[in-house]
């Protein structure tokens, strides 16, 4: 049994970089390995295929858990997309990347590897993680006259 158990656990490593073969078994195929596995056996000395069956399960959890993973990771980045959107044309303050204070009313939206960006009318751009206030109006004082 070691030697198919660490076929099975290398293609699934493998394949975790393109695509999960666990993902595409399908029920047909999975109960052929098991009676390729079970026909393959040494009577005197059978395989433990609950131990099989548990690492199989372990790949697809853990495959499941990563799947999971991303697709929660693409609906924040939306939200946050979304929520940035929002906020165009009201007046903000927060830091910039280089870490200056800002504020300005927002332009538009930029969606980076880091998240959204804030493009501001003035040209500074604040990512939505530094975002500190939204502000009603323009906070700079109207002239006297």
């Amino acid at each position: 049994m070691p030697a198919v158990t660490d076929a099975l656990s290398s293609s699934a490593v493998q394949s975790t970089s393109t695509r999960d073969a666990f993902s595409d078994l399908t029920s047909e195929e999975f109960v052929k390995i098991m009676f390729t596995e079970l026909s393959n056996q040494d009577p005197l000395k059978p395989n433990d295929s609950s131990q099989m069956l548990e690492q199989l399960s372990s790949l697809r959890s853990i495959q499941s858990d990563i799947e999971l993973g991303n697709k929660l990771e693409d609906v924040v980045t939306q939200n946050q997309l979304s929520t940035a959107g929002a906020l165009i044309g009201k007046w903000v303050a927060g830091l910039t990347g280089q870490n200056f204070r800002v504020y300005g009313q927002v332009d538009s939206v930029s969606r980076t590897s880091d998240g959204p960006v804030l493009n501001l009318s003035n040209g500074y751009s604040i990512p939505f993680n530094n975002l500190d206030h939204v502000l009603a109006e323009d906070p700079t004082p109207a002239p006297t006259t």
